[in-house]
């Protein structure tokens, strides 16, 4: 058995990656491949790749998907108090390893291994940041097992808050917003309306019928979104069309227009039977279309196609009124000092304390009827 570090996933050859993977479209070697090959990571970007790989007899077994980062940004699990509290100790927290699909608040297999080789490979991503001198090691969104296997390796584990729409083999929207109490109904009809009298149509692409025009409509009306709220995209449009030629069948966009004039677009990607929404921009504001985009088409096209689920992204207590749920992430970290370790665990434990009453009082405000509301 031997841990092998690679520079980056291109590296390691697709007749090399784990065929234990069972992580899905977003930790893939396509679309972590896509990342480095467009330069969304490695360079200057503060995402180093540096994928762990577990071998034996020069078969790899395990692969973690680890990236050396110099920054926060494009996790989605938030530790700037962290951060500051080992500046204010006079200590460095960055660089750090982490465990992730980069820009992507998506659960998933983070450890590419069998059950029986987890532990061989939690140890060397422990073993990676301490020979390293590294504050911290964390992993980003594992599956529950995974996370309980890094549990019981003294890792810390931490708990988040998604919001997650299911299908209950709906017939069409109107069925699902027949099961939403009134006012709830009621919103969400008037947020269509809105759209529509604004004099806004939308059209659905899937697959190949996703032209070249389209991925730069696309990235035009993503990047636009993000300079007006000062920052700059983590993604490129040669990325976006690397994804469009290699992984076509996995995307479905939604493009509004307006008078003939293409407007804005959102982007999901379809996992098994699973649609994530991923990203959406928009050239021009018009009132309820970001709803309209990144929400109800989405349902729409979910209940027509049979998927089971809808992940609409990170954060966002707005979608509660809108059909999502509260559905519980994790996330597990080691820290190498010890005071610190037992610091953060005492902060940590408070923390979940606080999650599990946020999520209570979630429930209590569903968008869903119940069996004490009149029609």
């Amino acid at each position: 058995m031997q841990l092998r570090l690679y520079d980056g996933v291109a590296a390691v050859a697709q007749s090399a990656w784990p065929k234990e993977e069972g992580g899905g479209l977003f930790v893939s070697r396509a679309w972590l491949a896509a990342l480095e090959e467009t330069g969304c990571v490695g360079g200057d970007t503060g995402w180093q790749p540096l994928p762990l790989a577990l071998e034996r007899d020069g078969q790899a077994v395990g692969l973690a998907p680890a990236y050396l980062k110099r920054h926060h940004r494009g996790e989605y699990v938030f530790d700037w108090a962290w951060a500051e509290a080992y500046a204010r100790a006079g200590m460095d927290y960055y660089p750090k390893l982490v465990v992730a699909s980069p820009f992507t608040p998506v659960a998933g297999r983070r450890l590419l291994a069998a059950p029986e080789d987890r532990a061989a490979l939690i140890a060397g991503l422990r073993q990676l940041a301490d020979d390293n001198g590294l504050s911290s090691a964390h992993v980003l969104f594992p599956q529950a097992d995974e996370a309980e296997a890094l549990a019981a390796a003294g890792w810390l584990l931490r708990e988040g808050v998604q919001f997650h729409w299911r299908n209950q083999a709906y017939g069409d929207f109107d069925a699902f917003l027949d099961t939403l109490s009134r006012d709830k109904r009621k919103k969400i009809r008037q947020e269509r309306r809105k759209v529509a009298e604004a004099g806004v149509t939308v059209r659905t692409l899937a697959g190949e019928n996703i032209g070249a025009a389209d991925w730069r409509l696309f990235f035009q009306c993503y990047r636009q979104t993000y300079l007006e709220h000062r920052s700059a995209p983590y993604l490129n449009l040669a990325f976006f069309r690397l994804i469009g030629e290699r992984l076509a069948k996995h995307c479905v966009m939604f493009v509004a227009s307006r008078d003939g004039v293409d407007i804005a677009a959102s982007l999901c990607i379809i996992q098994g039977d699973v649609l994530y929404g991923r990203y959406w921009g928009a050239l021009e504001p018009v009132a309820c279309l970001h709803f309209e985009l990144c929400y109800y088409q989405g349902l729409e096209y979910a209940i027509q196609t049979g998927l089971k689920c809808f992940e609409g992204g990170a954060q966002g207590e707005h979608k509660l009124a809108r059909g999502f749920e509260p559905v519980r992430t994790v996330s597990a970290h080691y820290i190498a000092d010890a005071r610190f370790r037992e610091a953060i665990a005492a902060w940590l434990k408070r923390e979940r304390e606080g999650v599990t009453d946020y999520v209570d009082k979630l429930f209590s405000h569903s968008a869903y009827k119940t069996l004490a509301q009149d029609e």
